[in-house]
């Protein structure tokens, strides 16, 4: 025999969310997907499953380890359980969509699963919520989805956003024509995004005899740049940026100027080097940020999305967006005061019921006939009862 303890044990990472949790993550999604809508964004709703070779493509490729396979008794495929909605979305937008107006706003929730959790996210499945912009390039489209974003997580009281912006492309930019550079030495621009990523000053000085000092210097201070955007932005423009990575500094700059002048309020700082979980953007990214909160709220920014099934860019529109993670943004929220419970006693009109909770109140109503119903109202969680026609607060007996 099972004994109720296994039977309630799930697996690592997975979890039942109960009342008022689930209430509660249901009211943050419902206020989402209404600001995303009021700013014209169609919501849309992928399967769970796929077909791995459209899941598992273009931008998705990168989320082959995090993704459960399953075979399909019914076409003899194999099956990919979503790890993340924005692939999915790209491939509603280029294929489904491919005739529809440009540029072309799109919003999704749901919920996604993955192979491992991480130190900051051991949650394995948990609710993502987004939008995504194709068919738009420039500061235009990035500033659009970061206020909206920004905007979004401001008006469920948010305090001490931040947003943490990069640019994946300015490394390569810099380092284009190099040693290190596009068909240069892989395995060196790989030990150099290792030591990039990890921080590591002394591992990119390192590497000074084969990329040379001229190269190392300037990382070296971008590396060490990273902090408030305006302090950041003035280090950079003093490397003496050229070409595409200087093009790439004044979009950033650009994007900064416009997000502060519609939030004035929202912090924003730049790494100009991190590339950790930007691996397929090709401009400015972006990861969002509250103070005391554990791990990121949200991430995004911009890609080329290309739905097409065996690669290549022929068919890619430009496109940005944004993922929000519930998990983090409810840790970040104040649930809303939840409404009063009244109980109604057995044979209770359904027309009062009705009235009652038409004003606002829950409903509790009892299904058979009790002695005494401040008891019942009590046990049922109810603050209040409702008898001869009237509200009363019940009485708690246990202050008497």
């Amino acid at each position: 025999m099972v004994d109720k303890a296994d039977k309630a044990l799930l697996p690592a990472g997975m979890s039942d969310v109960l009342a008022p949790d689930a209430a509660f993550e249901a009211w943050v999604l419902d206020r989402l997907m209404a600001e995303f809508s009021g700013h014209g964004y169609d919501r849309v709703k992928p399967p769970l499953i796929e077909f791995e070779e459209s899941l598992l493509t273009g931008i998705g490729a990168g989320l082959a380890e995090q993704t459960f396979r399953l075979m399909d008794p019914a076409s003899q495929r194999m099956m990919g359980v979503r790890a993340d909605m924005t692939p999915q979305v790209a491939r509603i937008a280029t294929a489904r969509l491919s005739n529809a107006p440009r540029p072309l706003r799109l919003s999704y929730t749901g919920q996604v699963l993955r192979v491992r959790g991480s130190q900051l996210r051991p949650e394995r499945q948990f609710t993502q919520a987004g939008a995504e912009l194709i068919g738009a390039d420039g500061a235009d489209a990035d500033t659009e989805v970061i206020v909206m974003a920004a905007g979004a997580l401001m008006n469920l009281r948010v305090l001490d956003l931040s947003c943490d912006l990069g640019l994946p492309t300015l490394v390569p930019d810099f380092c284009r024509g190099g040693p290190a550079g596009e068909g240069g030495d892989p395995n060196l621009m790989g030990r150099l995004r290792q030591a990039l990523d990890r921080k590591d000053a002394a591992a990119v000085a390192g590497l000074s005899d084969e990329l040379g000092e001229d190269t190392t210097g300037p990382l070296a201070a971008m590396l060490a740049a990273a902090g408030p955007a305006e302090d950041t932005i003035k280090t950079l423009r003093g490397l003496g940026l050229k070409g595409e990575a200087l093009a790439g500094l004044e979009l950033l700059n650009d994007v900064v100027d416009r997000i502060q002048a519609a939030l004035p309020g929202l912090t924003i700082t730049i790494d100009p080097v991190e590339n950790r979980g930007f691996e397929y953007h090709t401009g400015v990214t972006f990861t969002f940020f509250a103070k005391g909160v554990r791990g990121e709220l949200g991430s995004g920014g911009r890609y080329l999305a290309n739905g097409e099934t065996g690669g290549g860019n022929e068919d890619a529109e430009p496109a940005t967006g944004f993922t929000l993670f519930m998990d983090t943004v409810l840790r970040a929220v104040n649930p809303p005061e939840l409404p009063s419970r009244v109980f109604l006693p057995h044979q209770t009109s359904t027309k009062d019921a009705a009235n009652l909770r038409y004003d606002g109140w829950v409903t509790v109503t009892g299904l058979e006939t009790v002695t005494d119903i401040d008891a019942e109202a009590a046990r049922l969680g109810c603050s209040h009862a409702y008898e001869d026609g009237k509200l009363r607060e019940i009485k708690d007996k246990k202050k008497e």
